[in-house]
């Protein structure tokens, strides 16, 4: 249900001085950028070149959009600077080729990529280091960069997935991350039904899908206190969950059959046990980690097979940001502070999820943990605009996508950075997609 419109000028954001903004975008693109930079300087340029699957871009793509989009927003759109290579424009169009043909496009070599997009980023420093942080809603607070810095970073985690479908040796390592005690918490949490703020009007860079601030009331219900675990999903799995019937959504089960899917993406049996490969790596799948590579059919059939079902959108953010205790809604489940390591499993810090029940500092409220980082979360709503939704700056950032077609996903996983994950950020999907960095947490009504 949604109410009147509400404000969120109680949740303390970061701070908006010239000076602050300036240093929290430049910090932004540079972690940003020295993340691409590790991504794409891994491997040799053949895989660079290389579609390692239809459903993805080569990274070398991926770079040069990058570049290209900075040149379009920062050079163009806010310093009035002429185009520094029109003619690309076209082929780094996301909208206008599909991944599957992007191969085909004379797209720069590595080399042009990476010196293209370096001389986009040498003169956008120039940019914000004069910028005045006013004016048009697009460089007011900073947006640009922010906004600019929030999609470099969604396209480390699209070039981190290309990575887990390439075929070959490992080319990325990482520390993992802290062994956890096992979680002996209560599976789940109660959380009690009333109104609350859905979304911001506040929060300087957040997106157009994420506002404005407005009141939902959703009944009590009870969520998942972690995310289901690989543990848990095995006895799914070995209960013959993808071979009955009555879990499924029709078209999940018409699906599952086309494609003889049996377990999560990427997962095979082998002498008695479940094997996982993970960025070119074979391991035995870990009981204790949130389950990862499920597509929304998947999610929704365990949710039926445990009794139980996917929460909705607002029943995420309400776990994830209300406070009982003061009524508000804040940025993060611990409060409005930016993440930190104590707090969540971020920014690709770690190439795998923590244990369920990890990161007790990150806890919202209520006890629930994990809202933040390791898998985004599938949730049982379609991606629809919030009352009173405004394009910005582009239809094509949100709006195209709005309708049943998609099924929105919340918490971000440990591919993203924090530039691009707060409790009000919104990912979508097409429910078929398991190649992304996805998982779930169930809940229940609760009046009973």
């Amino acid at each position: 249900m949604t109410g009147t419109t509400a404000s969120d000028t109680t949740a303390s954001g970061p701070r908006t001085d010239p000076e602050s903004l300036r240093q929290r975008a430049l910090d932004a693109l540079t972690t940003a950028r020295d993340r691409t930079a590790l991504l794409t300087s891994c491997v040799e340029d053949p895989d660079l070149t290389a579609q390692h699957s239809p459903l993805m871009s080569p990274l070398v793509w991926d770079l040069a959009h990058i570049g290209n989009q900075e040149e379009l927003w920062l050079l163009r759109s806010v310093a009035g600077r002429e185009a520094m290579r029109p003619e690309i424009d076209g082929i780094y169009d996301a909208f206008e080729h599909s991944r599957a043909e992007r191969p085909s496009l004379p797209l720069l070599p590595p080399a042009e990529a990476r010196t293209y997009a370096a001389e986009v980023r040498g003169r956008a420093l120039d940019v914000l280091e004069s910028a005045a942080f006013e004016g048009t809603r697009l460089t007011r607070s900073g947006f640009a960069f922010g906004m600019i810095a929030q999609h470099e970073q969604q396209h480390d985690e699209t070039m981190l997935i290309t990575h887990q479908l390439r075929r070959g040796p490992a080319a990325l390592t990482a520390p993992d991350p802290a062994p956890a005690s096992p979680f002996t918490g209560p599976a789940e949490v109660l959380v009690p039904g009333g109104p609350f703020v859905m979304g911001t009007s506040t929060e300087p860079w957040a997106l157009d899908n994420e506002r404005p601030a407005h009141r939902r009331t959703v009944p009590s219900f009870f969520i998942d206190t972690t995310p289901v675990t690989n543990a848990a999903y095995q006895a799914f799995i070995e209960d013959g969950g993808y071979g009955d019937e009555r879990w499924w959504a029709p078209a999940g089960w018409d699906h599952i059959r086309a494609h003889d899917i049996e377990a999560p993406l990427f997962w095979r049996r082998e002498g008695g046990q479940w094997l996982r490969r993970r960025f070119g790596v074979t391991e035995v799948v870990p009981p204790e980690e949130p389950v990862l590579h499920v597509s929304w059919y998947e999610a929704d059939a365990y949710a039926r097979w445990a009794g139980r079902r996917l929460p909705t959108e607002a029943e995420w953010e309400k776990a994830a940001r209300h406070d009982p205790v003061s009524g508000r809604s804040t940025r993060y489940p611990w409060g409005d502070e930016d993440p930190s390591p104590v707090h969540a499993n971020l920014g690709q810090r770690h190439l795998r999820p923590a244990p369920a029940g990890s990161y007790p500092e990150g806890a919202s409220p209520l006890g629930v943990r994990q809202l933040i980082g390791d898998v985004w979360e599938w949730t049982s709503s379609d991606l629809e605009p919030y009352p009173g939704f405004v394009a910005f700056p582009y239809r094509e950032y949100s709006e195209v996508f709005f309708g049943p077609e998609y099924k929105v996903l919340r918490g971000g996983s440990f591919a993203v950075d924090q530039v691009a994950c707060r409790g009000t950020f919104r990912n979508w999907d097409y429910p078929i997609r398991r190649q992304i960095f996805s998982g779930f947490r169930t809940a229940r009504d609760g009046n009973g």
